[in-house]
């Protein structure tokens, strides 16, 4: 049997999407309203999470050894002193350098079809509206190819509101994930690898990262910097999550 050259053409356009820049292979919701469709993966399980650390001087979010791998590390081990000191300062400093879940899932955004899958991130309130949408008997499989549910995503910032927000509704009738049997095979074969997506920092790393911003405290006192560490409110931490995509 000879070599089946639409495969091919798929693994050499997944290994282009490993290749590219961050810019292509994530999808950030604007503002206004945007319909996807999540895509289904080979494990069943389209949503993915990883824990990073943000805003850690001028070093851009990195992945957290020992939230993501189990391994020990320095910020980690730092963090836990941070909590044992139990002074105001020093909990706020430590809430503010731990590490932060973030959610994972392919999709294709509709009317960009041309660009393929991407990966969409995003934060826990959006992450657990997916999750009833999910297990909600009445839509069955979302990410069905042939019988799944598009969604319609509205995202900004509400009149009031301090941080913009994402409103997730499923479309009421159930539709294919394209119309060509190809481009949805090579869909399905060419979803971004996102252990591949993000760097991955070893203990020895986030331990030269943390004395590198340690020493430019005025002294050996935590507590008497904590205004450097701001990564609290949803809008903050949403803002660092995008300049880590970019």
């Amino acid at each position: 049997m000879g070599i089946d050259m639409e495969k091919m053409r798929s693994r050499r356009t997944a290994l282009d999407n490993r290749n590219g820049s961050n810019r292509e292979v994530f999808w950030r919701p604007q503002d206004g309203e945007t319909t996807i469709r999540i895509v289904p993966t080979p494990d069943g399980d389209p949503f993915k999470d990883y824990w990073f650390h943000y805003n850690l001087g001028n070093t851009p979010g990195f992945l957290s050894p020992k939230k993501n791998y189990g391994e020990d590390d320095a910020l980690d081990n730092f963090v836990r002193k941070l909590y044992k000191e139990g002074t105001e300062e020093s909990i706020k400093m430590a809430k503010s350098l731990s590490a932060r879940q973030r959610f994972f899932a392919p999709v294709v955004v509709r009317g960009e079809e041309d660009k393929g899958v991407r990966i969409w991130g995003f934060g826990k309130m959006a992450y657990e509206k997916l999750l009833n949408l999910v297990l909600n008997p009445e839509y069955g499989d979302i990410t069905d190819s042939e019988t799944g549910t598009d969604l319609v995503i509205r995202y900004g910032k509400p009149a009031g509101a301090s941080f913009p927000q994402t409103e997730i509704t499923p479309r009421r009738r159930p539709s294919l994930l394209c119309e060509d049997e190809a481009q949805c095979a090579e869909w399905l074969d060419t979803i971004p690898d996102l252990d591949s997506l993000f760097e991955r920092k070893s203990p020895g790393d986030v331990e030269t990262i943390l004395d590198e911003y340690l020493s430019g405290n005025v002294d050996d006192s935590p507590s008497d910097n904590v205004e450097k560490y701001k990564v609290e409110s949803g809008d903050s931490v949403d803002k660092a999550f995008s300049e880590l995509l970019s």
